[in-house]
């Protein structure tokens, strides 16, 4: 059911209805149609057309920050900063778009008579979520319109209204109506489009079980997919000149979209000398919050997307202390109707609990004490996942070095993960399949065919 349902109150505001099998074949039909005409005109007619985009994102930025406030409980400036980071990425690929699908000469003993073409493919399929709603559409979308790929956009079911705004602006800039479609579509019916030929590839971002029963769908029809999945990404803190100052950083990064984030830091992991004063610091902070109305200036704890999410996050907080973590703040729900919870910080989390393989996807802080550089990264490497990473030091050489030994996609050094156009977003084991953002993405769903010149 596509609803929109106010996560601050739990009121139900909206219904949308589901599309019909019909509307489904039709928009697949109108996609794969379209491709013949979008992939013929200019690349820089189509970037045009995607800084008109961004344009209409910055001109309406204060009625699409409520839309997913309401939609999903996002704090209004958080809301805000995720729509400056969306119209950033269209201008992004508007700005490159040429220059990212020019023709690559082939080194070799036939230099200047091979070369590596990327040219789109059709019509793609996206399957976003809800933490996120702009921005994780303009990471698919953007690099895609640009290459000339066509878009059908199945969009999370607790966040239509914002699929519609984004649909509109993309009509609105001038982008034909069926290079980007949105559909209210079922499972089902996604299973049915990634089997019709006319569809070439999708691209999912979401819970690992989504992830998982996507591709076996699309690696049983051969197409190629995209995964961007969850993530449980170390913070290290090997040693800092102000203890107080680094557990602020790490409050403030894990508790942004109140924890909701694939790429939050989810395991602080501290070097014994810092360990005791870094636990007291962010024990404090965790207790210091104003729950309310996220559209509200005075409130600093939004709620979670959802009542049901709310309460699996203190399901799993709950059977981890029962398995022997000490809860040292948080980890119950807020009094109320909306999806409220406290925020949370755990210690003492043991290999064969809950919470140490599993994503905590809320405002939830696990620190880990260790006493060197190898139980660091053990530490760190010790997650199926594999998506961020964060390493601090006073010593730029000794972070370094321990950076490089982290299995994941995305790794920052002395500095907090971040999310900029330019950089590739992805990750390794179960984060993952491919790259969104930065030149990567444009390579994604391109046929990159070689031109050989006798």
């Amino acid at each position: 059911m596509y609803r929109v349902t106010n996560p601050a109150t739990g009121e139900v505001v909206e219904e949308f209805p589901t599309a019909t099998d019909a509307e489904i074949a039709d928009a697949l039909d109108r996609s794969h149609r379209e491709f013949a005409s979008w992939r013929t005109r200019s690349v820089s007619e189509r970037a045009a057309l995607m800084h008109k985009v961004a344009e209409i994102y910055r001109e309406r930025q204060d009625e699409l920050a409520r839309i997913i406030s309401t939609e999903m409980g996002k704090l209004l400036k958080e809301a805000k900063g995720e729509l400056a980071l969306t119209a950033n990425i269209y201008d992004y690929y508007a700005e490159n778009a040429e220059a990212f699908t020019a023709d690559e000469p082939v080194k070799g003993t036939d230099a200047g008579k091979a070369v590596i073409q990327k040219r789109p493919v059709g019509s793609i399929l996206g399957i976003m979520p809800w933490n996120y709603p702009y921005y994780q559409v303009a990471r698919f979308a953007a690099p895609n319109l640009a290459l000339g790929n066509t878009v059908l956009l199945k969009h999370a079911p607790s966040c239509p209204r914002s699929a519609a705004a984004m649909e509109q602006i993309f009509h609105d800039a001038g982008v034909p109506a069926d290079a980007y479609i949105n559909i209210y579509a079922t499972n089902e019916q996604v299973e049915q489009i990634l089997e019709d030929p006319r569809n070439q590839g999708v691209s999912l971002t979401g819970s690992e079980r989504a992830g998982s029963a996507v591709a076996a769908i699309a690696g049983k029809n051969l197409k190629k997919v995209v995964l961007e999945l969850g993530g449980s990404d170390p913070f290290v803190v090997l040693d800092a000149a102000d203890v107080e100052q680094m557990a602020e950083t790490a409050f403030r990064t894990r508790l942004g979209n109140t924890g909701q984030a694939c790429n939050s830091p989810k395991r602080m992991i501290v070097h014994e000398d810092l360990y005791e004063d870094f636990v007291a610091s962010i024990t404090e902070k965790a207790k210091n919050y104003t729950p309310g109305d996220p559209t509200e200036e005075g409130t600093t704890l939004a709620p979670l997307s959802s009542r049901a999410a709310a309460e699996n996050f203190v399901d799993q907080v709950k059977e981890t202390v029962s398995q022997g973590a000490t809860l040292l703040a948080g980890g119950d729900l807020i009094d109320g109707p909306g999806a409220f919870v406290q925020p949370t910080v755990l210690t003492d989390v043991k290999p064969g609990m809950r919470a140490y393989k599993e994503e905590l996807f809320g405002p939830a802080i696990m620190v880990f004490k260790v006493s060197d550089e190898d139980e660091a990264v053990a530490l760190a490497n010790d997650t199926p996942f594999g998506l961020g990473s964060a390493v601090f030091s006073t010593d730029p050489e000794k972070a370094r070095r321990v950076g490089e030994q982290i299995d994941a996609g995305m790794v920052f050094i002395n500095e907090t993960e971040a999310s900029k156009p330019h950089l590739p977003f992805g990750g390794v084991k179960r984060s993952g399949i491919g790259r969104e953002l930065g030149p990567l993405a444009m390579e994604e769903f391109c046929n990159k065919r070689l031109v050989k010149i006798a």
